[in-house]
């Protein structure tokens, strides 16, 4: 796990994982903790054909958000889910509960996309989790499939990649870490 990277998704390629791996990764992403069991996220898989579909529609509403969109800026849109081979949206679905904060549920929902990743990496992938613009944009999430009271996680993108791609800089641990010193003091 310490030599993870998130590689420049289009630089992923195929084959995409067969359906037996993904059920693996997903069965992996699953084993997070999740307080009263209540199952607060689930999984999208953008692939094939559908991924071309997704692109054309947010480029539809980037257009109709931003105006006449210029050659590039219209590929940038199309191809947002076909860069890479598979895409899985990790979308957290809170549920009620009157003891457990909406929160935490959606914290549950990060560990479950970190566990994919690993999971993918475990498998001979690599992966690289983003959200962007249409994560935020009531339209963009029901375009993807997300229900009004659903939120992006993360979409995680994975396929081949023939590895090399440099680190970046990772925090100092000891900067990140102190023994309990009692109640804070602002």
């Amino acid at each position: 796990m310490l030599a993870r990277r998130s590689p420049p998704i289009h630089e992923l390629t195929g084959p995409a994982p067969s359906d037996g791996e993904v059920e693996t990764m997903l069965k992996v992403a699953t084993r997070v903790p999740d307080h009263g069991m209540l199952t607060p996220w689930r999984f999208i898989l953008y692939r094939g054909e559908a991924r071309e579909r997704v692109g054309q529609m947010l480029a539809n509403l980037a257009e109709a958000r931003e105006g006449p969109l210029n050659e590039a800026r219209r590929t940038q849109e199309l191809t947002r889910f076909s860069r890479a081979p598979l895409v899985i949206g990790v979308v957290s679905s809170p549920k009620e509960s009157p003891k457990i904060p909406e929160w935490e549920m959606f914290l549950s929902g990060g560990m479950a996309a970190m566990n994919l990743i690993h999971a993918a990496g475990a498998l001979g992938y690599h992966a690289n989790m983003i959200t962007n613009w249409y994560s935020n944009v009531e339209d963009g999430r029901r375009i993807l499939g997300l229900g009004p009271h659903e939120r992006v996680v993360g979409f995680v993108h994975i396929g081949r990649h023939p590895g090399g791609t440099p680190d970046r800089p990772r925090p100092d641990i000891a900067g990140l870490v102190g023994d309990y010193a009692g109640p804070f003091e602002g």
